[in-house]
């Protein structure tokens, strides 16, 4: 059966995170220069990835004239959005594969209410341009949902995954090998592994409550994703072997979400955004952290840690390029207020010990 996360974060939050006042001195320069925007002209855009090369990126965007989600690959020097996934259906989580050739991305193009679905959720986004509502944050774990692979331009789809329920948010190895997702399989949404052409699945997570975003290790051995096991809707950090072995929490930390962690490609740091949700009467702002950690007994420790955004708006879903030099992440400290990707140059903090 269908349902959805209601997580106190992201897109809805993302433009209400503006009413932070913003500190006279920002911290940002220690670790990021030359940040600038790098998508606009959708209604929004975000969750972006950078090709093994670092030339190109992948993102999912909404255009005004279709209500859901597609993805869209752009060269960072310069050029037009290219739509890469079907044009219907939602879709998320798109990911270069380490060879170069081929992407993935999820999809719920099959469904075959699709038709109405897209109608009902044309008629909200009018009404809430009419109102100007702004609706809080709810992802659809959409049942129709599968992983696909597709080459650059998106053709030559072809599922990697074929079950009943939502299976998205996949992320390939570093040496393109493995996939690393969340399915509701089993009954509610988990982290999964599997070979890269969709075979020998295993399941590694099977807690209550919902554990998605997994990104493996530059080394292959972890896997990090974000969880709200504990307290609905109050994301926390976990990393747990690709094994399905010494699982450890990155963050525990009450009346606060952590979530969309990712691996620095060269040295051992995972960054992530947080807010505090602890006054209700208050929007929480979103900001990113840098996180140093160490492996232990077989297990990823947490260590020091570093704030490295703290504009009014909310910065969230950060990546690094695959030489650890650049940062992308989603933000709306855009003109208008709309979740766009940025961009900036990137270097770690310099009072690391």
């Amino acid at each position: 059966m269908p349902h959805s996360l209601n997580i106190l974060m992201c897109v809805a939050v993302l433009a209400a995170g503006a009413a932070a006042g913003q500190a006279e001195e920002s911290i940002e320069p220690q670790c990021l220069t030359n940040v600038r925007q790098v998508t606009s002209g959708f209604v929004k855009a975000g969750e972006g990835y950078f090709s093994p090369d670092a030339k190109t990126i992948i993102y999912q965007a909404i255009r005004v004239e279709y209500p859901f989600y597609q993805i869209y690959k752009q060269p960072l020097a310069g050029g037009e959005p290219q739509l890469v996934s079907r044009g219907r259906g939602r879709t998320t989580c798109a990911y270069f594969a380490p060879c170069g050739t081929k992407l993935l991305f999820a999809s719920g193009h099959t469904d075959p209410n699709l038709t109405e679905n897209e109608t009902r959720e044309r008629q909200q986004q009018e009404e809430d341009r009419r109102t100007g509502r702004r609706r809080r944050y709810n992802w659809f774990f959409d049942p129709h949902m599968e992983i696909y692979e597709a080459d650059l331009q998106g053709r030559n789809l072809k599922p990697l995954t074929a079950v009943e329920g939502y299976d998205a948010e996949g992320a390939y190895s570093a040496d393109g090998r493995r996939i690393a997702f969340c399915s509701d399989r089993d009954g509610d949404p988990d982290i999964f592994i599997m070979n890269a052409d969709g075979s020998d699945v295993r399941q590694l997570t099977d807690e209550p409550g919902y554990d998605g975003g997994p990104f493996i290790s530059p080394d292959g051995r972890w896997v990090v994703f974000r969880s709200d096991r504990k307290h609905e809707g109050q994301l926390q950090l976990f990393a747990i072997s690709v094994e399905g072995q010494h699982e450890t929490p990155l963050t525990d930390e009450e009346h606060s979400v952590n979530w969309g962690p990712y691996w620095h490609p060269t040295a051992p740091y995972v960054i992530w955004a947080r807010a505090l949700h602890a006054d209700p009467r208050v929007r929480p702002n979103y900001d990113l952290w840098l996180m140093r950690y160490r492996v232990d007994d077989g297990r990823i420790a947490p260590g020091r840690r570093w704030r490295i955004t703290d504009h009014a708006a909310a910065d969230v879903l950060p990546v690094f390029s695959p030489d650890g030099t650049k940062l992308m992440w989603t933000s709306t400290r855009t003109a208008d207020r709309t979740s766009q990707l940025w961009i900036a140059d990137f270097q770690l903090p310099k009072d690391d010990e």
